[in-house]
């Protein structure tokens, strides 16, 4: 089993642990989600994808796994290290470039380094694309305009 099956099924189980559907149904959606466009971005960018699918599979895992949203970015990168050393699946720098990337995904108006750049830009987009009928939130919209040329959607 790849690396990325071996996250995934961690993950799955933290979710299918979750009591609320809705709340599960939309921890699905955006881990999941996030961690699709990760891949996307990390190609297009000559990127490690494979590594910024796994920070897009645990960079909001806090919030769902402890309802928890409070300073979600900071403790989900703990939980994230934690989670890594368990299953023993990255390397000490690996699993750094990941938690870097999850401490800072909350951090939109700032630019960071090219690997946490994916994670906030696919953050961005999952977050803009769910639902393209709602209006883009006023901290994203830049970002999300940036992204739009970058994959030649006007």
């Amino acid at each position: 089993m790849n690396r990325i099956e071996i996250l995934r099924k961690y993950i799955d189980e933290i979710l299918l642990n979750m009591t609320d559907v809705e709340e599960r149904r939309c921890a699905y959606l955006h881990l999941y989600g996030v961690a699709q466009s990760c891949a996307l971005i990390a190609l297009k960018r000559g990127e490690n994808a494979e590594l910024a699918t796994m920070a897009g599979m645990l960079h909001d895992i806090y919030s769902y796994a402890k309802m928890d949203t409070k300073d979600h970015a900071h403790k989900g990168a703990i939980l994230a290290r934690e989670i890594l050393t368990s299953l023993q699946i990255t390397n000490d720098d690996e699993t750094k470039m990941i938690c870097d990337a999850i401490y800072n995904h909350s951090e939109k108006e700032i630019i960071h380094s090219k690997f946490n750049e994916i994670l906030i830009d696919a953050d961005v987009f999952q977050h803009c694309l769910y639902n393209p009928m709602y209006e883009i939130k006023a901290h994203e919209k830049s970002r999300y305009e940036k992204l739009k040329l970058e994959f030649g959607i006007a």
